[in-house]
C-alpha cells in the first residue's frame, strides 16, 4: 500500500469549533464568512446577547468563544467569568472597541485567554485562536501600542519607571519569553539554562518590579508585551 493512499484513508481532522457573540448582526457576518472560509474551523451558533452565549456555551461546550465586550443583558466580561466559575472548558477571547487599560487588566485576571481590539485585521483574530490553541494567550499588538501611546511617555522613560531598566539582559529575555506565554521548561530549553535557574530569574524580576501573585509576572509581561 503506497503512502498516498494510506494518507487518502486516514479520517480528515476535526474541524474547530467555535461560539460568536456580539450584537452587531453584519459584524457576526463578516467574521463568520472570515473564519469559515478557513475550512478548518466550525461555527457551533452565534449569539447577539450576553445571556444568550452563556447559554450557548454551556449547552454547545465549543472550543473557543469570541465574545464582544459590550452586549445586552451580560457584557463579554460578565460572560466570562461565569463561563470560568462554572468550569465549562472553552477558551474565550474578549472582542472590544475600548483601549482601557483597567478593563484590559480585569479581562486578564478573568482568565480570558485573547484580547482583541475589534478594528483589528481579521488576520489577527486568526492568530489569536491559533496561538490559544497552541496554549497561549494573545493580547492583540494594536491594543498594547494604543495603551502605550495613551500613556503619553516614551518608552525609555517607562521603562525607568517600571523598573525594567533594572533587569540584567538575561532576566528581560526571560521576561520577553514569559510575555510569549512560554512555560519555565520552555524557557530554559531555549536559553540553554536549567528550570532552577529560569525559576531563579523569575523570582527575582518579581523583586525587582515589585511583583506579587501568582499571576503577576505573567500579567505584567503582557500589559508590556511592546516594550519587551
Amino acid at each position: 500500500m503506497t503512502r498516498a493512499s494510506l494518507k487518502k484513508g486516514l479520517p480528515k481532522p476535526r474541524p474547530v469549533s467555535l461560539l460568536l457573540a456580539d450584537d452587531h448582526p453584519l459584524f457576526r457576518k463578516g467574521l463568520r464568512d472570515a473564519i469559515e472560509g478557513i475550512g478548518r474551523y466550525e461555527i457551533l451558533g452565534e449569539a447577539k446577547d450576553g445571556e444568550a452565549a452563556l447559554t450557548l456555551i454551556e449547552q454547545l461546550k465549543p472550543r473557543i468563544a469570541l465574545l464582544d465586550i459590550d452586549m445586552p443583558k451580560m457584557t463579554g466580561l460578565q460572560v466570562a467569568r461565569e463561563v470560568i466559575r462554572r468550569r465549562i472548558e472553552t477558551d474565550l477571547i474578549i472582542l472590544t472597541m475600548h483601549e482601557d487599560r483597567e478593563i484590559f487588566e480585569m479581562a486578564i485576571q478573568i482568565g480570558v485567554m485573547g484580547y482583541i481590539l475589534k478594528d483589528s485585521a481579521v488576520e489577527d483574530i486568526l492568530q489569536c485562536i491559533e496561538t490559544i490553541l497552541a496554549g497561549k494567550t494573545y493580547v492583540s499588538p494594536t491594543l498594547t501600542h494604543h495603551l502605550m501611546v495613551r500613556q503619553g511617555k516614551s518608552a525609555q522613560g517607562l521603562e525607568a519607571k517600571l523598573g525594567l531598566s533594572n533587569l540584567t539582559a538575561t532576566e528581560r529575555k526571560v521576561l520577553s519569553l514569559v510575555a510569549q506565554s512560554r512555560s519555565t521548561k520552555q524557557i530554559a530549553e531555549e536559553l540553554f539554562i536549567s528550570p532552577k535557574t529560569v525559576a531563579a530569574h523569575r523570582s527575582n524580576i518579581c523583586v525587582k518590579l515589585g511583583l506579587r501573585g501568582t499571576n503577576a509576572l505573567l500579567k505584567f509581561a503582557l500589559e508590556r508585551k511592546a516594550l519587551l
